[in-house]
């Protein structure tokens, strides 16, 4: 924890982000970084709030004084007047221009006093840095299979599979994994999503005889590489020993080798086929730790 403190402030201080007029202009770091985020295509004002994080209400403030100063405009969608974008005036886009201007200049500072290969070694680590930060906005949480987002999930994962599978893939021959399946009591399905748009995804199908088994394991292309199919993995796990399951089983395809590789460093070992599974080339089984 005082690692991380002790990060916060060094970078805050070294990017500028103390002033109240941020690289000299005339407002701070929350306004110009929304200017930047608006985009020379405007933006939707939720895409905004959740791209950011942002409290409704403080977005809301941070629009306002746009507005006043002259460069940004709201403006309401013909069919939905409940869908506002916000876009920037001709004002706007020269001061987003100049904030660039002033940014590459800004990056140049930090740059200029380090020798080469100290240049290539903060470039690397921000870049880690970069990484773990939008890995650790990631969340994850329980939702209803029938969830917009749970849907979204379930197509990309689908079509993925008819991609990487020699023969396709047909959900309609695979063994079921029904919505009343994946809902408590009888299964568990997991979203995860960055920033309010959905990334992943997982499930589990609940048995009586203290098994259950995993499905649905999916992660979007975008961020792949940031530990995210573990960590659902790993809160499957949590969702089955909290539900009272020993022993966690599932089936997989030999073209998902990520997806091999995964289960194996994660404790599951390879068992004779337990399914008819017809996509199925390899068993999997954990036995978890003790309820008790």
């Amino acid at each position: 924890m005082t690692a991380v403190r002790r990060f916060n402030r060094t970078v805050t201080q070294r990017i500028g982000a103390l002033d109240d007029a941020y690289l000299s202009r005339s407002r701070p770091l929350g306004q110009a970084r929304l200017l930047w985020e608006i985009g020379v295509d405007g933006s939707e004002v939720r895409s905004l709030r959740s791209r950011l994080d942002l409290d409704s209400g403080y977005l809301s403030r941070l629009l306002q004084l746009l507005q006043n100063d002259g460069l940004v405009r709201i403006e309401a969608n013909d069919v939905d007047a409940r869908v506002r974008r916000a876009r920037l005036t001709t004002a706007g886009l020269a001061e987003r221009a100049e904030l660039d201007r002033l940014s590459d200049e800004l990056a140049c500072s930090i740059l200029e006093p380090l020798t080469e290969e100290q240049r290539s070694r903060l470039a690397g680590a921000m870049a880690d840095v970069e990484r773990l930060l939008i890995a650790s906005m990631v969340r994850v949480e329980v939702s209803d299979p029938r969830d917009p987002d749970a849907r979204h999930c379930l197509r990309a994962y689908f079509a993925e599979l008819a991609k990487r599978f020699d023969s396709g893939f047909d959900p309609t021959r695979s063994i079921p994994a029904a919505d009343d399946q994946l809902t408590p009591p009888a299964g568990v399905f997991l979203v995860a999503t960055l920033h309010g748009d959905p990334v992943g995804c997982g499930a589990l199908k609940l048995h009586t005889d203290s098994t259950a088994d995993v499905k649905r394991m999916w992660v979007a292309s975008s961020v792949r590489g940031l530990g995210l199919g573990r960590r659902l993995l790993g809160e499957l796990e949590d969702q089955a020993h909290a539900n009272g399951i020993h022993t966690l089983r599932l089936e997989t395809n030999r073209g998902l080798t990520e997806a091999i590789g995964l289960y194996r460093t994660a404790g599951y070992r390879e068992v004779e086929a337990f399914n008819d599974e017809p996509y199925a080339h390899h068993w999997f089984e954990k036995t978890l730790r003790s309820n008790e």
